[in-house]
Formats: C-alpha cells, structure tokens, sequence
C-alpha cells in the first residue's frame, strides 16, 4: 500500500508533500538526511574478499612443524586472455608485452619475475601479476589487437578472484579431502582446474613447498572454511608470507599494494 502524503513544510524550508517517512517529493531530502547527512559523498574502498577474517593479525612466522599453513596472497590483478594461436603475431605479441612466452599444452604455466601466465582452454589464459602492472599490460594488448586487427580481447577479473597459498607436509593430503584429482600428480609448473567441495578452483603447482588455489570472490569465504576445517585434524596456521624477489607470485607481495581508496 503506498503511504498517504500530506502537505507541509520540509526541513528545507519549502511547503511540499511529504509522505510518512518525511520525504519530501520536491527536495527528495529525508529529515534524517537533512540534518545529519555528510557533506562528502561516499568514497568506494577496496577489500580482499577474506578480510574479514583478519588474516594479518593471526599470522605467524611459518615452521617446519608439520602443520598445515595458508593465508591469501591480497590484491593481485588477474586477467582472463581469449585469442587464436593460429593467428599471426598473437603470441608474439602477449610475449612482447608481458614477458611471458603463451602456454600451448595443457595446463602449462608460463613464470617470470613479474607474475604468470596460465593455459586454461585452447583458446584462453589466465593472466596474473600485481594490479597496476596488469592493468598496463592490458591497456597495451587491447591496443596491440586492435592495431594489427587480431581476433583476441582481455579481460580484467582482478575484482572476482583471488589467491591463497597452501603448504606444509601434509597440503597434499588436505586436497585430497576435497576434490577428487590426483593432485601429487601435478607437475611442477602445472596447473588444474577442479572442484574443491562445491566450488571451482585453480590449483597451480610452482615448487615442492606448497600450492596456489584460485578461487572465486564469491566463494572466498566457503573455501576458506572448507581448506581450513580439512586443515584441522593435522594442525592448522596462517602463515606470514614473505617477498621473494625469485618468486613468480611471491614477488608480486614486494611491490606497493594498489590504493586501497579508489578514485
């Protein structure tokens, strides 16, 4: 049922009608609005899809303990890549922008000091690295297409993804808890795409120390939870991950982290 309105004088000083919630039709001020609404509009903010959780505040230095240890590698930039290996400069131009020669087998990683490259389809990569070098490289691949006319296109997920790192003696023994893959059968600089519980993920193997699991934001939390609970019957942490300039993702957590405050 609409709310009956009346006629009176708003708090902006003007005779109008004025429903029950005092909302004047004529200024569309609320009374609450009017006297203590911000003069600064709103200013969005970025947030790590587990920040919830705090996990800076648990971590600690990582152990050869026999626990199983975690946490999120935050604000990476992530790009899905979609082009024709067949065409004529394609590769030669990812290569040329990134750094990064284009994974043509199977689950093959591409690595470099400023981030990855990874085969997911055979018509498509998922691209990571730190956000503002992403969005460069992007900005230079959607150019680089449309100047020599290539079937291909990027596109920025780096809001819809995110990253944890998995590790420890028995990380191996937690996948399987999860998802049906042979995962001790992933080759080092490899990946999979498979299903942990009930949500989709990436698991990128790029030494013997651990994994990387790719997952939506959207199921950030739910697994989270679900690596964690799997975590708990041999010790659960999170760990202090550490900048290591060798490192093709570990790196990307030495270079200043984007605004938190986006303009």
């Amino acid at each position: 049922m609409a709310a009956s309105v009346r006629a009176t004088r708003c708090s902006s000083g003007h005779m109008a009608r004025v429903c029950r919630r005092r909302w004047c039709r004529q200024c569309s001020w609320t009374r609450k609005g009017c006297v203590n609404m911000p003069k600064q509009g709103f200013q969005p903010f970025m947030e790590s899809p587990l920040h919830h959780f705090k996990l800076d505040a648990e971590a600690q230095p990582r152990r050869a303990d026999g626990r199983i240890w975690c946490n999120e590698l935050p604000h990476l930039g992530y790009a899905v890549l979609r082009g024709d290996t067949a065409e004529a400069g394609f590769a030669q131009l990812v290569e040329q922008v990134t750094g990064l020669a284009l994974p043509l087998k199977a689950g093959a990683v591409s690595q470099g000091p400023q981030g990855v490259l990874m085969w997911t389809s055979p018509d498509e990569w998922l691209l990571v690295s730190h956000r503002q070098r992403l969005a460069d490289w992007t900005a230079q691949l959607d150019a680089g297409f449309a100047a020599q006319q290539l079937f291909a296109q990027t596109v920025d997920s780096s809001g819809g993804l995110t990253l944890a790192w998995l590790g420890g003696t028995e990380h191996i023994t937690v996948l399987r808890h999860l998802g049906v893959y042979d995962f001790e059968s992933i080759p080092l600089g490899h990946m999979v795409s498979t299903v942990l519980g009930k949500a989709t993920v990436q698991v990128i193997r790029l030494d013997t120390d651990g994994v990387f699991v790719v997952f939506r934001r959207s199921f950030a939390d739910y697994v989270w939870r679900l690596l964690r609970r799997a975590a708990q019957p041999y010790g659960f942490a999170v760990c202090q991950l550490e900048a290591r300039s060798d490192h093709p993702l570990f790196a990307q957590l030495a270079a200043p982290r984007p605004s938190l405050i986006l303009a």
